[in-house]
């Protein structure tokens, strides 16, 4: 064969693999046998083994998984991955629907109704139709990269092209020779888990617990040739791209079809909120005959703008709710009440059961939530009461079952004292939650230590509770801070330490010491204020030393943080121990570094976007007015300095024009960010 039709050969293979995997793996469709394929693999194989420059990353020889990596590297999502807020009822549903109509500018909407996949999230991103990156959700806001992994799902497309037309050749091109992110879920389908099970348990294994588990736990192994060991699959659901010519998220599914992803073939486009209604219901009966695990509805906004506009409340889109259903639920006894203290010293009575499995998790312990739920639910030591996980995620008693209640149960009563330290409990007017004020109190300690340590703040590797609690029954450590004062020798101390091991740990607290200032905030265990909360704070003030000088008026200019949180804030930050905790960090090499900033040309200045602009997305345009020392808010008051109209701008125009705010336009904008 001549070095010309070689490559010819070689592509038309590539072509045709391409073809009968979308075929089969896509459309659950076998076109040829899986004899005949693999034969065609192998062709192409020998031919690229012998024509080695003929090799691209997008030929399916190259979903052969790889050597092991020694750990994941994160990514930053460009445009965050957040979170959906859960609602369980139809009452939920219809209010959701009424604000909507409400809080938009307009109310000439559809939605778009579709399947809740329980996989993992995950984003690939395509540079001129080729893979070049898949990140995980992680925090929403960093995930970590599982290309190496996500190249082993033969649902996942290497290289983009259209198995349909679609009606813009425009839009096709742009796909195709641009930058896109397609996110969706992985899974595994419940025919392919009890399989994997049945063998499991012949060859005298543990069978897995769920297949949701199952897929997170396998997109997270380090050595690629385990994740391609496991059937796992792809279903696409959103595709973030900068284009006006994609306008409804009816339109995205129908782009994704064409480019070969899997999708959800029950999506439906509905016009009004019970339509959406019916659809639930729909799902919830055919729930079982779905070939993956779904543990609910995704309703959300079908026109683009329209859900742009609405904006974020917290950590959630308003144009978008996850409708679960009805949570599994299961019987048990409950054998005793263990009351936690946590690192705020909030006091949550939890259930001590006979162990069930629930949702495909063997629970042991539910939350009562707090005393006030125990007496509203009458539970007992003793009782039979109903366990459910809300949302499928954590349990809680939701019932008792009072007619089979044996004469010996014993009521449950409020504690007085805290039941580690025995300070006297109290209660905030109007909170339901009993708390225990005593700082040293142990638990407490404890809590805040293993809190600091964990992934979300510090992210000590290989620092859990365990050893947290053996460095403090050795009193080698007291506070957070400690951590950072010890040594190799004092893990040595500790029963199972060997040198390796202590090393590792040292190595961890010291990469530990940097750190993003929305975490160090985080980690300083004030309450009220959270993950969230905390990214808020740190946008606003910018640096460490703005935020532990805050007056109490700039803590309430904060969006997100109100009267009873900027309150609680300022007495934290006035308070001489939190001061002396602070610093002591900082002298333990602490690097608290500051959100990227290009200077204070905005700072103080309020703004509020409005409409369509043209040379940056509404992301890149509130990067940049933080970056610059600005904030932004979702709604126009008297406070606001600028609005910054695109355009078609919105009711936002018009009561910036009637409060006499500041209206600029883009070019405005742009030349105020230069």
């Amino acid at each position: 064969m001549q070095n010309q039709k070689v490559k010819q050969r070689v592509e038309k293979l590539k072509e045709t693999i391409n073809l009968h995997r979308y075929n089969y793996h896509v459309l659950n469709r076998a076109t040829i046998s899986e004899e005949a394929l693999d034969s065609l693999k192998h062709e192409l194989k020998v031919l690229e083994d012998t024509y080695p420059d003929l090799v691209t990353s997008d030929s399916p020889t190259q979903r052969v998984a790889g050597e092991p990596l020694e750990q994941f590297e994160k990514i930053e999502h460009l445009v965050p991955m957040l979170s959906i807020e859960d609602i369980f009822t139809e009452e939920e549903l219809n209010s959701w629907g009424g604000y909507l109509l409400k809080f938009s500018d307009n109310s000439n909407f559809t939605y778009f109704c579709e399947a809740k996949v329980d996989g993992l999230a995950l984003a690939l991103k395509y540079k001129a139709g080729i893979l070049v990156e898949a990140v995980t959700r992680g925090n929403g806001r960093v995930g970590e990269s599982v290309l190496a992994n996500a190249r082993t799902i033969e649902s996942i497309p290497l290289k983009l092209f259209f198995f349909k037309n679609i009606s813009s050749k425009l839009l096709a091109d742009k796909i195709l020779n641009g930058d896109i992110e397609i996110r969706g879920e992985v899974y595994i389908e419940k025919k392919d888990f009890d399989i994997l099970n049945k063998r499991r348990k012949k060859q005298g294994e543990e069978p897995y617990a769920n297949p949701r588990n199952l897929a997170a736990g396998s997109m997270r192994q380090l050595n690629s040739q385990l994740t391609s060991s496991r059937p796992l699959s792809f279903l696409a659901y959103d595709i973030i791209f900068d284009s006006q010519e994609i306008r409804e998220h009816a339109q995205e599914h129908k782009v994704l079809d064409a480019l070969g992803f899997k999708t959800d073939n029950t999506a439906k486009k509905c016009s009004d909120i019970s339509c959406a209604s019916s659809y639930w219901s729909k799902m919830r009966e055919k729930r079982d005959s779905i070939p993956y695990q779904i543990d609910g509805v995704v309703v959300s906004v079908n026109e683009n703008k329209i859900f742009e506009d609405l904006g974020v409340a917290g950590k959630s889109p308003r144009g978008i709710r996850a409708l679960k259903f009805s949570p599994k639920q299961t019987t048990t006894i409950v054998e005793a009440i263990k009351i936690q203290v946590g690192r705020t010293g909030a006091v949550t009575p939890l259930a001590v059961m006979n162990p069930v499995k629930v949702g495909g998790v063997i629970v042991r312990h539910a939350t009562l939530h707090n005393f006030d739920e125990i007496k509203r639910l009458d539970v007992r030591i003793g009782d039979t009461v109903i366990v459910e996980r809300a949302g499928d995620v954590i349990p809680k008693v939701v019932g008792v079952i009072k007619n089979l209640r044996p004469s010996s149960a014993l009521k449950i009563k409020a504690p007085h004292l805290c039941p580690e330290c025995r300070t006297v409990l109290s209660k905030k007017l109007g909170e339901v939650i009993l708390r225990c004020t005593n700082k040293n109190c142990l638990s407490r300690r404890l809590e805040n230590i293993y809190y600091f340590a964990s992934r979300q703040v510090f992210d000590i590797e290989g620092l859990g509770p365990r050893i947290i609690d053996a460095l403090m029954e050795n009193r080698l450590i007291s506070d957070p801070a400690d951590l950072f004062t010890l040594k190799q020798e004092d893990f040595l101390q500790l029963d199972g330490f060997q040198e390796k091991s202590s090393q590792n740990l040292i190595e961890a607290i010291k990469k530990s010491k940097r750190i993003f200032l929305a975490r160090f905030i985080n980690a300083l265990g004030i309450l009220h204020v959270g993950e969230e909360t905390a990214i808020d704070l740190a946008n606003y003030f910018g640096s460490l030393e703005a935020f532990t000088k805050a007056k109490l008026l700039e803590l309430k200019e904060v969006e997100g943080v109100g009267e009873v949180v900027s309150e609680e804030l300022y007495n934290w930050l006035q308070n001489k121990d939190n001061k002396q905790f602070i610093e002591k960090l900082l002298k333990l090499g602490v690097e608290v570094v500051s959100p990227r900033r290009l200077g204070i040309k905005l700072k103080g200045k309020k703004f509020v976007l409005t409409g369509t602009l043209q040379k940056l997305t509404r992301d890149e345009s509130e990067e940049k007015i933080r970056a610059l020392g600005g904030s932004v808010s979702s709604s126009v008051s008297s406070n606001t300095d600028y609005v910054v109209a695109g355009e078609n701008p919105g009711s936002k125009y018009e009561k910036a024009r009637k409060l006499d705010v500041k209206i600029v336009s883009e070019k405005e904008f742009l030349n105020m960010i230069e």
